[in-house]
């Protein structure tokens, strides 16, 4: 699987990427080794995710999703935190 995903960094920022390993990807964002825009604001805590097939899907999710606005990205993790 792959999957698109949000977190909440530590100063309450979002970041949005895409992963083929959730956990893995999760460690590495706490661990200080992820992105380089959560190096220096972890620890993360995924608020986020959908699942894909395959690696286009989860990356043109991600792109989508990063054209949201900040109150956009903050409904869709509302809207996730129900179900």
């Amino acid at each position: 699987m792959n999957y698109t995903y949000i977190v909440r960094c530590k100063d309450d920022t979002l970041y949005c990427g895409w992963t083929n390993h959730l956990e893995k990807r999760m460690a590495s964002h706490n661990a200080g080794t992820g992105a380089k825009y959560t190096r220096n604001r972890y620890p993360v805590e995924l608020v986020y995710y959908e699942a894909f097939e395959t690696k286009e899907e989860a990356m043109r999710r991600e792109y989508a999703i990063k054209q949201l606005s900040r109150q956009e990205k903050l409904a869709l993790i509302a809207t996730w935190n129900v179900n």
